[in-house]
């Protein structure tokens, strides 16, 4: 896969994760937990969760390929009208952002808890359908790997450390609204050469 394929990869798993619920929950855990074992435990979670994607997408590779073509399109077209319909709830559960004078747990704790919160919030999210649908597309599940893991490791990067500071300044409304559109493109473009090869 070309370097401009991978960055692409990247910069669409980047752009929807922003916007995404976990990347609240990032925010508020590394309020009231290190960042560093927020992060720690959060990257860990998103990388186990693009395997699982890259091995999902090497199923979705053994379809014939006008099946698995049109499975593709509608996922991303299913992932766009997520995106430019429904609106995002950046709602956080109350328990998680109430307790900031409590004892500060031990690191394997903190970082433990931020991998479960954000293993569980994600499974099943559309940048691991996504992750999974690029990996169908491009029959590249180690290069869509590498470059959504980096991603979201990006992501829970800025979660982490300038959270805080990113939610004042960057229009999350705007990234979901780009990404929905992003995925339309593709969907659109999908069932293009589906029907005109």
């Amino acid at each position: 896969m070309s370097i401009a394929g991978l960055a692409g990869i990247f910069g669409v798993i980047f752009l929807l994760e922003l916007p995404d619920k976990t990347m609240i929950a990032t925010i508020v855990m590394s309020a009231r937990a290190r960042s560093s074992m927020v992060f720690a435990g959060a990257s860990v979670a998103f990388v186990v969760h693009m395997a699982l994607a890259a091995l999902a997408g090497g199923i979705l590779t053994k379809l014939p390929r006008t099946p698995k073509d049109l499975v593709v399109a509608i996922l991303f077209l299913g992932g766009a009208a997520y995106l430019l319909l429904v609106p995002e709830k950046h709602e956080v559960d109350e328990g998680t952002a109430e307790g900031g004078a409590e004892v500060r747990a031990s690191h394997l704790k903190e970082a433990v808890t931020a991998f479960t919160v954000i293993f569980l919030g994600e499974f099943g999210d559309l940048t691991q359908i996504q992750a999974a649908n690029f990996v169908a597309k491009t029959h590249q599940p180690i290069g869509v790997f590498a470059a959504s893991s980096l991603a979201l490791v990006l992501v829970a990067a800025l979660g982490a450390f300038a959270g805080q500071s990113l939610v004042k300044f960057l229009p999350l409304a705007k990234i979901r609204f780009i990404g929905g559109l992003i995925f339309a493109g593709l969907g659109i473009y999908t069932f293009i050469t589906v029907f005109t090869s």
